[in-house]
Parts: C-alpha cells; sequence; structure tokens
C-alpha cells in the first residue's frame, strides 16, 4: 500500500485573489505605459515616432499575454513522454 505524499506549506502557491492583484496590476502597468507611448507618438519628432507607435500597438499583445501567464505552470512530472517501444 502506497502512503499518501504529504504537501509542505512551500509547495503551496499563491493565493488566487494574490494572483488576480499581482496579474491586474502588470496588466495596468503596462497600459500605462502603452498610453505614455500613444502621448509620444505625438510629442516626439518623425524617427522617434513610429518607434512610439510600434510599442503602442505591439503592447497589447505583450500585456494580455502577460497577465494570462498565471497559475498555470508547468511542473516537471507533468510532462509526456510516451513509452518507446523494444526491439527484441
Amino acid at each position: 500500500m502506497k502512503k499518501a505524499e504529504i504537501q509542505s506549506i512551500t509547495n503551496v502557491g499563491s493565493g488566487l485573489t494574490i494572483d488576480q492583484a499581482a496579474r491586474q496590476k502588470r496588466y495596468f502597468i503596462s497600459m500605462m505605459i502603452r498610453t505614455a507611448c500613444f502621448v509620444l507618438t505625438v510629442v516626439l519628432p518623425s524617427p522617434y515616432r513610429w518607434i512610439a507607435l510600434i510599442g503602442a500597438l505591439t503592447l497589447p499583445y505583450i500585456a494580455v499575454i502577460a497577465a494570462n501567464a498565471g497559475r498555470e505552470t508547468i511542473k516537471k512530472d507533468a510532462v509526456f513522454a510516451p513509452r518507446q517501444k523494444r526491439l527484441t
């Protein structure tokens, strides 16, 4: 008979509300940077204007990816490794 695996308190992840608050904070900060990029697009001269515009257009994608990368961590044991057939 197998013994039940005991979870250590150090292995437990952060709570859901703490995790959501951290993701919301990261998203808010990235959207403020995006707003600053839009303002800089109007204020800066031509070569720098395009860099700020590219930042303003690509930042939402990066912000959504960063905000959604939360609790779904892949554990080492969860990786699928198919068994190899033995040649006899």
